[in-house]
C-alpha cells in the first residue's frame, strides 16, 4: 500500500516550515508501517476492515507476534531555522522520544489524509486518531516498553506541562487516543494568539514608567533597588516563584514589570480564576514568557499552590494580604515590596517625556500612584488639556492623578470637591500658619519621614493627622476643604451614621474599612464631630465601659498605622482623650471672631453680592457676635430677602438676617430685649 505526498506550500522563514518537513518525515513512515501490516493481513482489501472480526482475520491475530519494523525516533529537519518544535523541546527539557510522540498525535490536526490512515492503523475507521500503540510502533518502541510507555504517564513531561493529553481513560492503556491541545499546533505554526480561554484573563504587562536601566537606583531610592535586585534574581535563570507583598494597591504589580522589563524576561499578566492556571502556564511555556499574578482571590490558597508547582515557569504573584504558609506545601519567596514614594518624580518625568513650565514636584507630590496609573494619569491629563484647548496645567494633572485614584470610600464618607483657596479662609495669622504648615506636611511627608528616615518606627504609618478645634461655626470644615484643595485632593466626610453602631465590635469593623480605604486612596478624611469617636477613655465599672475603651484602644493603635491625611474636628476639645492628641502632628484651634474679623467676614461673604451703597457693616458687626458660618447664613437670609423684592440688599436685610441668627441660638437681640 503506497500513499502520496501532498505539496505543502510554505516558505524557509515560515515557522510552518520544519513543521512541514517533520510530517514528510512522518508520512514515510506510516507508509511504512501500512505497508508492513498490510503484507500478510487477509483483510487488507475488505472494505469493512475494522468493523468485524472474521474467522480468518482471528487466526492471524492468534498467530505469533512478529517484530515491528524498527522506525528511529523522529530526526529534527536540517537546515530549518524556525523550528519551533526543536526550540521548545530544548527550552523545556523534552526528548526526541518526546517530540516524535507529540509530532504524532498532533498529524492529523495538520494534515486530514493522516486521520483514515491512522484508522487503518489503529484496525478501526473511527478511531482517526493516534493511539498509545500505533504511536510505540511508529517510533519503534517495543509496546511493553517501561521507558517508552512512561513518556505518556500523567507525571510526565508532555502531559504534566499540557502538551499532551491521554484521553479515555476507560480504555485499556494501549488503546488510548492522544490529542495535542489546539493551542500547541497554533504556536508550532507560528500563531501566538493566547487561547481562548484566557480571554479577559490574561493582558500585557504595563509598561515601566521609569528607564531604571539607563537611570541606577542611588542609596535613597528603596524601591529602585528592590527593583534591581529581583532583576538580578530574575535575569540568573534559576526557577522563581516569589510573592510580592504592596502596602499599596499596584506597587507589585509595578515591581514585577520594571524588574522582568530591567531583566530582559516577556511576561504576561494573569487575573483569572485557579481553573485557567493550566492554560496559561501552557502559554508561558510555548512563548517563554513568566507570569505576574494579580487580583488574587479571597481564599488565595489553590491558586498558589497550582502556580508554586511550576517551577519551570517564572510567577510573580503580587497582593495585600501577607504570605501565608497555608497556602501551600513549598513557600514561595515572600518579599515585602517597599513604597515607590522616592522615584515618583522620575515616574511622572518620565511619563510626560517633555519639560513643563510649572512645578511637577509640588504638584504630584500628594499622589501615590503606582507606575502604570501614573502613565494613564497623564494620558487623560493631556486629553484634558487638548480638549480644553490650551497648554498642560497643574490642574490638569491634579484632576487625572485624582481620577485614577480609585476609591471605596464612598461607601462610608461623603466626597467634597474642593471649590475653595486661601482667600476664602477669614483666621487669624496662627492658626492660618498651621494650616500651611499642615499642607506642608501632607505634601513632604515621604521625604522627612522616609528619606531622611525619621519616621518612630515600630509599624508606624506616613501619615499626617491633625486636630481642628473650636466653636461652631468658626470655619474648621471649611479649612479642611481649603487643604485638600492646596493638595490637589477630594475631602471625604465621614459619616459618623455609618461607623457607629450598638453591636460589640462593629464600629471597629466599619473603621478599619474605612482606614483600609483611606490607605490605598490620595484624598482627605475628615471626621467631623470626631470627640463623639475619639472621645475620653472611662474608668471601667461595667461591660459598657470595657467595649467603649476597646473601640478607643483600637483608633489609638490604627493611628499609628495609618498612612494618609485625616483631620479631627471638635467643639469640645477637651474631650478628647490625651493619647489622641499625643499622636496629632498638629492642633489648630479656631478661636472666636473679634470685631475686626467680623468685619472683614461680613465683607468677604458680600463680595459677589449686589449690596446698596450706603450698606453699614461697621455697626453690624460690632453689634452682634457671630461666627463665620452663621455671618454667612445671615448674608444669606439677607440676599433672599433682597431677591424677593427685585433690589439691592440693605442695612436693614443685613440687620435681619443676623437677629434671625441670634434668634435661632436662642440669645437676646441687641435692641428687642428677651422674645
Amino acid at each position: 500500500m503506497t500513499t502520496q505526498t501532498p505539496a505543502y506550500e510554505t516558505t524557509d522563514q515560515d515557522p510552518a516550515a520544519a513543521l512541514v518537513a517533520r510530517l514528510h518525515a512522518l508520512r514515510e513512515q506510516v507508509t511504512l508501517l501500512v505497508e508492513h501490516r498490510s503484507a500478510d493481513d487477509p483483510t487488507a482489501g475488505d472494505p469493512l476492515r475494522g468493523l468485524y472480526l472474521s474467522e480468518e482475520a482471528v487466526r492471524h491475530l492468534l498467530r505469533p507476534v512478529e517484530p515491528l519494523l524498527p522506525v528511529p525516533v523522529l530526526p529534527s529537519p536540517a537546515g530549518q531555522p524556525y523550528d519551533r518544535l526543536a526550540e521548545l523541546s530544548g527550552r523545556l527539557g523534552l526528548t526526541e522520544l518526546d517530540a516524535a510522540l507529540l509530532l504524532i498525535a498532533l498529524a492529523p490536526d495538520l494534515d486530514r489524509t493522516f486521520e483514515p490512515l491512522y484508522g487503518y492503523l489503529n484496525d478501526d475507521v473511527s478511531r482517526r486518531r493516534a493511539t498509545v500503540s500505533l504511536a510505540l510502533d511508529l517510533v519503534g518502541a517495543p509496546l511493553h516498553s517501561p521507558g517508552a510507555r512512561a513518556r505518556l504517564h500523567a507525571t510526565a513531561p508532555l502531559c504534566r506541562l499540557g502538551l499532551l493529553t491521554v484521553e479515555e481513560p476507560e480504555r485499556p492503556f494501549l488503546s488510548r487516543s492522544l490529542r495535542a491541545p489546539d493551542r500547541l499546533v497554533a504556536h508550532l505554526l507560528g500563531d501566538d494568539t493566547p487561547d481562548a480561554s484566557l480571554t479577559g484573563h490574561v493582558h500585557a504587562l504595563p509598561t515601566p514608567s521609569r528607564p531604571y536601566d539607563d537611570q541606577p537606583p542611588g542609596s535613597d531610592d528603596e524601591f529602585g533597588r528592590f527593583v534591581h535586585r529581583l532583576a538580578a534574581r530574575l535575569a540568573d535563570g534559576s526557577p522563581l516563584t516569589a510573592y510580592l507583598r504592596e502596602r499599596r494597591e499596584g506597587d507589585g504589580l509595578a515591581c514585577a514589570a520594571a524588574a522582568l522589563h530591567l531583566a530582559g524576561v516577556p511576561a504576561l499578566r494573569f487575573t483569572g480564576p485557579e481553573d485557567r492556571v493550566p492554560d496559561v502556564l501552557r502559554e508561558a511555556r510555548l512563548r517563554g514568557l513568566a507570569v505576574v499574578v494579580t487580583g488574587l482571590p479571597q481564599q488565595p490558597a489553590a491558586l498558589i499552590r497550582e502556580l508554586a508547582d511550576a517551577r519551570d515557569v517564572p510567577v510573580l504573584i503580587a497582593g495585600p494580604r501577607p504570605y501565608d504558609p497555608h497556602w501551600c506545601d513549598e513557600d514561595p519567596l515572600a518579599l515585602d515590596v517597599p513604597p515607590q514614594h522616592t522615584g515618583a518624580l522620575r515616574a511622572w518625568s518620565a511619563a510626560l517625556g517633555e519639560e513643563v513650565d510649572f512645578d511637577l514636584a509640588a504638584t504630584v507630590a500628594p499622589y501615590h500612584l503606582p507606575g502604570d496609573r501614573i502613565a494613564r494619569a497623564v494620558l487623560a491629563a493631556r486629553s484634558l488639556a487638548h480638549f480644553d484647548g490650551g497648554p498642560l496645567t497643574p490642574a490638569h494633572l491634579r484632576l487625572a492623578a485624582r481620577q485614577q485614584s480609585a476609591s471605596g470610600l464612598e461607601q462610608h464618607a461623603r466626597r467634597i470637591r474642593p471649590a475653595v483657596d486661601w482667600h476664602d479662609l477669614v483666621l487669624p495669622e496662627r492658626p492660618l500658619a498651621q494650616l500651611h504648615e499642615l499642607a506642608l506636611r501632607a505634601r513632604h511627608r515621604d521625604r522627612v519621614l522616609g528619606d531622611w528616615r525619621l519616621s518612630a518606627g515600630g509599624g508606624r504609618g506616613r501619615g499626617v493627622l491633625g486636630l481642628f478645634a473650636g466653636e461652631s461655626g468658626t470655619g474648621k470644615t471649611l479649612s479642611a476643604e481649603v487643604v485638600a484643595a492646596e493638595l490637589g485632593l477630594d475631602l471625604y466626610v465621614v459619616q459618623l451614621s455609618s461607623v457607629v453602631d450598638k453591636y460589640v465590635g462593629e464600629t471597629e469593623k466599619n473603621l478599619e474599612r474605612i482606614f483600609t480605604e483611606a490607605d490605598r486612596t490620595d484624598a482627605v478624611l475628615l471626621f467631623d464631630e470626631a470627640d463623639a469617636v475619639f472621645g475620653k477613655r472611662s474608668e471601667v465599672k461595667d461591660s459598657h465601659d470595657r467595649y467603649a475603651n476597646m473601640e478607643s484602644a483600637y483608633l489609638l493603635q490604627r493611628l499609628e498605622s495609618f498612612d494618609g491625611i485625616a483631620l479631627l474636628t471638635t467643639n469640645l476639645r477637651a474631650n478628647i482623650d490625651e493619647a489622641f492628641t499625643r499622636r496629632l502632628d498638629l492642633v489648630v484651634d479656631f478661636p472666636f471672631p473679634d470685631r475686626e474679623q467680623r468685619l472683614a467676614l461680613w465683607q468677604h461673604s458680600l463680595s459677589h453680592v449686589p449690596c446698596a451703597e450706603d450698606v453699614q457693616l461697621g455697626s453690624v458687626a460690632a453689634d452682634f457676635e457671630l461666627a463665620g458660618g452663621s455671618i454667612r447664613s445671615a448674608v444669606v437670609t439677607a440676599a433672599y430677602l433682597a431677591a424677593g423684592r427685585d433690589g439691592l440688599v440693605t442695612s436693614a436685610d443685613l440687620l435681619e438676617g443676623a437677629r434671625r441668627e441670634y434668634r435661632k441660638a436662642g440669645r437676646l437681640v441687641p435692641g428687642e430685649g428677651a422674645w
